[in-house]
């Protein structure tokens, strides 16, 4: 009642029911556990990505020094040597004689036999399991050694 005597009615916004609110709440956490499952996933996707760089750049490291160690510690003659190289890592070296030449230099050391030099196609793979896939890194050059002795 007012103070005239009539009896008056309060206008105003509607109640909402109770629940409506709990409903937004969880219609709330819904989005943001899908925004963090999103948020995470591409996190570990990083991450992997990251170690798989990682992983190629070690094999890439072992591969050079495969090939720095050929003609001093791994022999330089045709043919193909592999080994395990630690970590998980395994290398295969491939080399076989590109083209053969006298060391003397003229035209009369061409007929006379002698010592050789050869150029040598050089390959070292090293290879590794990343989860269910295998993975390798392969790296080519040429190196100059002795000629393998002519067969007569």
């Amino acid at each position: 009642m007012d103070r005239s005597g009539r009896t008056t009615r309060r206008i105003g916004l509607a109640r909402r029911p109770p629940g409506f609110v709990l409903l937004e709440v969880l219609v709330a956490f819904a989005i943001a556990a899908l925004a963090l499952s999103a948020f995470c996933e591409a996190a570990l996707s990083g991450l992997r990505a990251a170690q798989q760089a990682g992983r190629y750049e070690l094999a890439l490291s072992h591969a050079r020094s495969r090939l720095a160690a050929i003609g001093h510690g791994i022999a330089l003659t045709a043919g193909t040597q592999q080994g395990d190289d630690g970590g998980g890592f395994t290398w295969h070296a491939q080399i076989e004689p590109v083209a053969f030449a006298p060391i003397a230099r003229g035209e009369e050391a061409a007929t006379r036999r002698g010592p050789r030099i050869a150029l040598y196609a050089v390959g070292i793979a090293i290879s590794w399991n990343d989860g269910r896939r295998k993975r390798d890194v392969r790296l080519i050059t040429e190196r100059v050694g002795a000629a393998p002795p002519a067969t007569p």
